[in-house]
């Protein structure tokens, strides 16, 4: 598990630049708020802002970043005054809480600024329950939120914008078909606000002062999720993380937390880690906040291991809440979120093969590559959706199979589509009428795959020899009959039963 944070494979070292700024970005937030005077709760605030921003703001261009930032703010600051003008009312707080809740997750349908600024409503108002934050309080915090944002977004977009020089990422966005509660963010908004309401009331019965923590784990474990599988695995990771940063915090926290150099470096420390093990373990990630919310706590004042071990009770209780929803509550099979998946990953390779076919035959406004990069999305998201299925506890041996033979061939077909993208962005790779006859063959298997009541594609028969043409067309055609060739294959794994016995081949 530590190797998976730690060691796992950095392309462009895209995690340590962004770990590396997120330290940089909020350490000049908080430096900031110290400038200006602010009290130590409003420098949390404003570091906070900062890191929310830096972390949830995930918008494929460089402008849809600096707009999505931008309306922090008009989310954030209104649902801090209504936080902490709600401090001492708690039926009142209690219930806008949970409105926040509903209303964040059902944002996800708009996308990664729905989905960015959800997160950020969310925080906002736990923030406010984590540090009390009083009327009295609300003009020095609303400045550090505007502070923390400012410096994110001077690191983010002047000093250290790297993805000026990269490709845009294409978000992996949660499957967005149907209306009402046939639609899944609906149903998770409807989900989360049910678990939050459970976690709610047992949190308070555990902790009146610290209930907001339960709230707080049903609502992360949503977080990028959207079948019951996939919060069960989730909500494994955050209560194991919890733990394991409890264990740590007795180690750190505890003794080292009224130095406050040393409780600075490792707030750094457990920022940095944050980013960098977000993308790849959940469970390191949550050991970072875990330690630095203890390391925060010491510097308000109020840490002791029987804090710690309420931590890990408030977790375990959101984590329940949060699987009680999803199993009782307008349930999402693991099963229907990757068939609709599976189902884009493959309408994309046709996509991508007719966007190739096109530019060989000389349309030199046929791109392929954008849709490339928008398979590669999908796939992730499949890879996803799958996580439950393919996790070591899984007892259904069947399912494992199944699974490990639909990334496979998802995988392979992504391999050829990539190959054919970078044919056909050969200028000297011309048409070959055989081209035409191979890509009506992928069709052909796309259509048979996901045809209602339709049949198992066959595998094609043997690869008719050729003349030898150009070598760009030889290529393409290659890459064509082995998607064909994977196309085929993955329709034994897709059309057959999720339950049913599977021998993988």
């Amino acid at each position: 598990m530590l190797k998976k944070a730690f060691m796992a494979p950095d392309p462009g070292r895209m995690r340590l630049r962004s770990a590396a700024r997120a330290v940089v970005g909020v350490g000049l937030a908080v430096a900031l708020c110290g400038l200006a005077g602010h009290a130590l709760v409003a420098a949390i605030t404003g570091g906070l802002a900062a890191l929310l921003a830096l972390f949830t703001v995930t918008d494929p261009t460089v402008r849809g970043q600096a707009v999505t930032t931008a309306l922090l703010p008009v989310v954030g600051l209104p649902l801090l005054a209504l936080a902490a003008l709600l401090h001492d009312v708690p039926v009142a707080r209690d219930l806008a809480f949970l409105a926040v809740v509903g209303a964040g997750v059902y944002a996800r349908r708009w996308g990664p600024r729905g989905h960015s600024l959800g997160v950020f409503a969310f925080m906002v108002f736990f923030a406010a329950q984590f540090l009390h934050t009083a009327p009295g309080q609300l003009p020095e915090s609303s400045a550090a939120v505007l502070l923390g944002l400012a410096a994110s977004s001077v690191v983010r977009f002047g000093v250290w914008c790297y993805e000026r020089r990269l490709p845009a990422p294409a978000p992996v966005a949660a499957p967005t078909g149907g209306t009402g509660l046939a639609r899944i963010t609906t149903r998770q908004a409807v989900q989360a606000t049910v678990g939050a309401a459970f976690a709610l009331g047992l949190g308070q019965v555990l902790s009146d002062q610290r209930w907001y923590w339960a709230v707080g784990a049903t609502w992360w474990v949503f977080v990028n999720t959207t079948s019951r599988g996939e919060t069960l695995v989730r909500g494994f990771r955050r209560f194991l993380g919890t733990v394991l940063g409890v264990v740590l915090g007795f180690a750190l926290a505890v003794p080292l937390h009224d130095e406050p150099i040393a409780a600075a470096v490792i707030v750094a420390l457990s920022v940095f880690g944050i980013f960098y093990a977000a993308a790849v373990s959940y469970t390191w990630m949550m050991l970072a906040v875990t330690v630095m919310a203890s390391m925060l706590y010491g510097l308000l004042g109020v840490l002791d291991p029987a804090l710690l071990a309420l931590r890990v009770g408030e977790t375990a209780v959101g984590a329940l809440g949060a699987l009680l929803a999803v199993f009782l509550v307008l349930p999402v099979t693991t099963h229907s979120v990757t068939d609709e998946r599976v189902g884009q990953a493959v309408r994309r390779v046709h996509a991508c093969t007719a966007k190739a076919a096109a530019r060989l035959a000389g349309h030199p406004d046929a791109d392929p590559a954008p849709l490339v990069a928008e398979l590669e999305a999908i796939l992730g998201g499949v890879r996803l959706s799958l996580v439950p299925l393919l996790h070591p506890l899984n007892p259904l041996r069947h399912r494992k199979a199944r699974a490990r033979q639909v990334v496979a061939y998802l995988d392979e077909c992504a391999a050829q589509v990539r190959g054919l993208a970078e044919v056909a962005a050969d200028p000297a790779a011309s048409h070959d009428a055989r081209l035409i006859a191979a890509c009506q063959r992928v069709e052909a298997v796309v259509g048979t795959l996901f045809a209602p009541g339709g049949e198992s594609a066959t595998a094609p028969s043997g690869w008719a020899a050729a003349p030898a043409h150009h070598p760009g067309a030889e290529r393409a055609l290659a890459h064509l009959h082995g998607l064909e060739l994977a196309l085929t294959a993955l329709a034994q794994p897709v059309r057959s039963a999720p339950r049913a016995p599977f021998a993988a081949s």
